[in-house]
C-alpha cells in the first residue's frame, strides 16, 4: 500500500475503534436498563457484547499501530433514545452494528490485493459482526417467523 492509502487504512481503523468503543458503552448502559421477567439472560446477553466490542476496539487499535499511526482516543456517536423497551434496544443495536459492518466492508474494500494480513482481518470481522447481526436479526422475529427482520 502506499502512504496515502495507509493513512486511509489508518482512518478507517480509528473509526472501526471509536464505533466499538461507543458498542462498548452502549451494551453496558443497556444491560443496567433492562428489567422484567427475561432480565438475567438478557443482562449476560448485552454484556457479552459489551467483552466482544471491547476485543474488537482492541483489535483495530492494534492494528493502527502496526501501520504507524495513533490510536484514536475518541468514541463513536452515542445516542440516548430513552427507549428501554428490548426491541427498541435491539432495533439500536442493529442500526449500530450495520454502521461497523459498513465501516469493515469500507476497509476490505481499500486494502483488497494490497495487504493480505488487513484483508483477512477486515474479512474475519465481517463475519464476526455478521453473525452478530443475524443474532439481533433474530431475537427481533416474533416467534414463527422465518423472514429476516425488515423495518
Amino acid at each position: 500500500m502506499n502512504e496515502q492509502e495507509t493513512q486511509s487504512a489508518i482512518d478507517i481503523l480509528n473509526r472501526i475503534m471509536e464505533l466499538e468503543l461507543a458498542g462498548v458503552v452502549r451494551y453496558t448502559h443497556y444491560s443496567l436498563m433492562v428489567y422484567g421477567y427475561n432480565r438475567i439472560p438478557i443482562v449476560s446477553w448485552l454484556k457479552s457484547n459489551a467483552d466482544e466490542a471491547l476485543v474488537h476496539a482492541h483489535k483495530a487499535g492494534e492494528m493502527v499501530t502496526l501501520l504507524g499511526g495513533h490510536p484514536s482516543l475518541k468514541i463513536g456517536p452515542l445516542l440516548e433514545t430513552a427507549n428501554h423497551d428490548i426491541g427498541d434496544i435491539l432495533r439500536e443495536s442493529l442500526e449500530h452494528e450495520k454502521e461497523a459492518i459498513r465501516a469493515y466492508y469500507e476497509l476490505l474494500t481499500l486494502v483488497e490485493g494490497k495487504s493480505i494480513l488487513l484483508e483477512e482481518y477486515a474479512r474475519e470481522m465481517i463475519v464476526e459482526e455478521e453473525m452478530h447481526l443475524d443474532e439481533v436479526n433474530k431475537m427481533l422475529r416474533r416467534p414463527g417467523e422465518i423472514a429476516p427482520f425488515e423495518e
